[in-house]
């Protein structure tokens, strides 16, 4: 593994023996992140870890669930995992959420050490970015950034949680929540996840704020700093910030309608913790996993709404996961632009390319497949609620961690899928593909054919 961490970043070209990185770069971040896996996985499984043992099984599908950024889970943390425990648990979260890499190349800039052009196609691939120029600033950019939003929001829920608990545990909590609602991972140190701060609008709006900034992408956030205004802003920055907003408020509204006079979820509440609920779940829903009503009883509406929120999922080169909504969107554009026979697909009066239409249909055909296929692999070896294991599968594979809470009751076969699907999902499906297959260019042209398609 030395050779996909930071320490092979710190080699200087030609003061050592060269050993060459694997062709492909998302073999590289495949690597790194199981190899991550497994280190948390032993860490785990270690005494200091938990109050109580675990088995093998349970350490590898909780370190799993942490570094992909999901939060299902076949443990409860808060009781099962120490303090220590939940601690590494932050540190995997940490550095899934913002990328391995990201600390590689900064620890190998830190260093004064050059970047070869493999590692510098590597840090590409991770970055979703084209020019080799703004690797150092992206990510230096990224870990300031980070740490900065989640240091003062950690202050502040300090100062207001430590008003009605001691402040060192008012500092714990804030710390673990944080962190969790920022790099969008949902596990939380109450029983029923956040359902209990319904009352308190101020942490629930707080945390939501650090769901939504974690699930912008540090490329819009970065743009935003630097240019202040509306009318500077990128193309791609308007539409995330516009895609985020609509999606949102649609969705508050939609889900506080479907579930204002349903007993088992919102109910038996006065109509501002309604609110405060509605509004919570449906933020969590696009790839953050935290909880402001009983899943399992939410209404069938609700439920395939918040699928497609999480199919959806967040933006680039952020925390969260999904297809990413700038798929969503240029794929709607591309409809748009077929109903209207238009030749170019156009968003912001800027053209997209027909490789990024085509990158987007195929992220979304090759997510959809995972998740058929591991829906119907749970079912062959699960006899349990179908909308139960379908909410499941979409929630790993779309890293939210949202849960029916029926993870603990899949068989093994069925926890291992979802593990793979975790994996899958967090890697990036159309990574994963490439990963298998490297694209080759033929140098071989067909003849054009008709083909009937509608």
């Amino acid at each position: 593994m030395l050779r996909i961490w930071p320490f092979r970043l710190l080699r200087k070209q030609g003061s050592l023996p060269t050993t060459h990185l694997p062709a492909s770069p998302p073999i590289v971040l495949a690597m790194g992140f199981l190899g991550l896996i497994i280190l948390g996985t032993v860490l785990l499984k270690m005494p200091f870890a938990t109050r109580s043992p675990i088995s093998w099984f349970e350490a590898f599908f909780t370190a799993t669930s942490a570094v992909t950024v999901t939060g299902l889970t076949v443990i409860e943390p808060a009781t099962v995992l120490s303090i220590p425990g939940q601690v590494l648990i932050t540190i995997l979260v940490q550095i899934g959420g913002l990328g391995f890499v990201t600390f590689a190349v900064l620890a190998a800039i830190t260093l004064g050490k050059r970047i070869s052009l493999q590692q510098q196609a590597l840090a590409l691939e991770a970055f979703n970015q084209t020019s080799v120029s703004r690797i150092r600033q992206t990510a230096f950019s990224v870990l300031k950034i980070a740490f900065t939003i989640q240091g003062i929001t950690m202050l502040w829920l300090t100062f207001w949680w430590g008003q009605r608990m001691e402040l060192k545990q008012a500092a714990y909590q804030a710390y673990f929540h944080v962190t969790m609602a920022f790099n969008n991972a949902g596990m939380a140190l109450y029983e029923n996840s956040l359902i209990g701060l319904t009352h308190d609008p101020l942490s629930i709006f707080t945390l939501s704020l650090m769901i939504i900034l974690g699930g912008l992408g540090f490329p819009v956030i970065i743009n935003l700093l630097r240019k202040k205004r509306w009318s500077l802003l990128s193309a791609y920055s308007k539409i995330i910030l516009l895609g985020t907003l609509a999606l949102n408020v649609l969705g508050f509204l939609a889900i506080w309608a479907f579930e204002h006079k349903n007993a088992g979820t919102i109910g038996h509440l006065p109509w501002f913790e309604q609110a405060t609920a509605s509004w919570l779940q449906i933020i969590s829903s696009r790839t953050s996993g935290f909880v402001a009503m009983d899943a399992a009883n939410m209404k069938d509406s609700s439920t395939l709404l918040i699928m497609v929120y999480m199919f959806i999922g967040g933006g680039s080169l952020s925390t969260a996961s999904g297809i990413k909504l700038g798929t969503f969107i240029v794929l709607l554009a591309a409809v748009v632009s077929y109903l209207r026979h238009r030749e170019e697909v156009v968003l912001m009066h800027r053209t997209v390319s027909p490789e990024t239409v085509q990158k987007s249909l195929s992220l979304v055909l090759i997510t959809f497949g995972l998740f058929f296929f591991g829906l119907l692999f749970i079912t062959i070896f699960d006899n349990l609620s179908f909308r139960s294991v379908m909410f499941e599968v979409m929630s790993a594979i779309t890293t939210t961690g949202m849960s029916f809470g029926i993870t603990g009751e899949l068989s093994l076969p069925s926890q291992c899928m979802l593990t793979l699907l975790m994996f899958a999902g967090r890697l990036g499906p159309l990574t994963l593909v490439y990963s298998l297959a490297t694209r080759r260019r033929s140098r071989i042209r067909y003849p054009e054919g008709h083909f009937q398609v509608g």
